[in-house]
């Protein structure tokens, strides 16, 4: 079955998770078409913004919003993971007065590079870092591998004043769970972290497995080693979970994006779909954003939608999201309709049908 690398990893049962996911399946809704989001754009200062810095994960923690840079490390000569933070005052400020300059604050994150040469010589090709969660004074970071790599990793770290020193003894691997025939997905990885009781949750992006797809939740104890848990089953969810933000008690907001590249072909409903009429509303595919709302009950996650983004903003890659106030901060990487590409950050609201 899909999955069952992961499977065996953690020792879970394929044939008992199969079962499990056959009524999730059966309950599987028509697609809802969800109110617009009502959007609220800050400006960025042009360090913040610029296109290099591809934001994938937001996260909030010591009263400041934490923007994690993809940190591909592509600079040979100056290769720099990094991390900047907006104090929450100033972003309150910045909602009244548009015309306010955010100040920021950026942090080196120490020893990544010689992580990078570990997951190298593994055999595994690093691509990035993709998302975080801050507990007290410990950062985690979930690592992207390229498509035919089998692993992603997660990282560890300490927030000191003015840098991220990583642990150089923390690399835990996460296998990538595959199709029925073993394939690795295109261009997915652990996409989302959320903090739980007991660790942390990771969500993979692609949750279409026809077998199964799951959340994978990750045991941090303060003695002794990180290890993978029982995955839990994910009601099937069609596009992409490019970041989580947790909004209660098992209660989540995450990002559901969808890119129209022919890459991504896998990434499209079928036509007999009702989804598909999301993303192919006049018989051609069109990119969309939207956020959803999961919920863990038990030892299963279920979703609904909760709002679109409106036209203008739909085609952007959104990759980070941090419940805020009474709605969200939003950022995406880079990735633009038009050129000049761009970092922008939005606080959104749902909207009312």
């Amino acid at each position: 079955m899909a999955n069952s690398a992961f499977s065996r990893f953690c020792g879970l049962p394929t044939r008992g998770a199969a079962l499990v996911l056959l009524a999730l399946l059966a309950t599987s809704g028509r697609a809802q078409q969800p109110a617009p989001l009502q959007v609220q754009r800050l400006t960025l200062p042009a360090e913040l913004a610029a296109h290099n810095n591809q934001f994938s994960g937001l996260y909030i923690s010591h009263n400041q919003l934490f923007l994690l840079s993809e940190s591909r490390l592509l600079d040979q000569d100056r290769p720099e993971g990094k991390i900047y933070s907006i104090a929450l005052p100033d972003l309150a400020r910045k909602l009244t007065d548009t015309a306010y300059v955010l100040p920021y604050r950026k942090y080196h994150l120490a020893g990544l590079e010689q992580l990078q040469a570990r997951i190298a010589a593994a055999g595994q090709v690093y691509e990035g870092l993709e998302a975080l969660v801050i507990t007290g004074s410990t950062v985690y970071l979930s690592v992207e591998t390229a498509t035919a790599s089998s692993t992603c990793y997660l990282l560890q770290g300490q927030l000191r004043d003015s840098v991220i020193q990583m642990n150089p003894a923390f690399l835990l691997p996460v296998p990538k769970p595959t199709a029925a025939d073993g394939a690795h997905i295109y261009n997915a990885g652990f996409e989302a972290l959320a903090p739980s009781k007991r660790g942390l949750t990771a969500f993979f992006e692609f949750n279409s497995f026809p077998a199964g797809s799951y959340a994978y939740p990750i045991r941090t104890p303060r003695q002794g080693p990180a290890r993978l848990f029982l995955p839990q089953p994910v009601q099937p969810l069609p596009f992409r979970i490019t970041d989580v933000t947790a909004t209660g008690k098992n209660r989540f907001t995450a990002l559901n994006y969808f890119f129209r590249g022919e890459d991504d072909k896998v990434y499209r409903p079928a036509d007999a779909d009702p989804n598909s009429a999301l993303v192919k509303p006049a018989g051609t595919y069109r990119s969309y954003s939207r956020l959803i709302v999961l919920r863990r009950r038990g030892k299963s996650y279920t979703w609904q939608p909760l709002g679109e983004f409106p036209a203008e903003y739909m085609g952007y890659n959104w990759e980070g999201i941090a419940a805020y106030q009474q709605g969200y901060l939003v950022i995406n990487d880079t990735y633009t309709p038009q050129k000049p590409y761009r970092s922008t950050l939005l606080y959104v609201q749902p909207g009312r049908p």
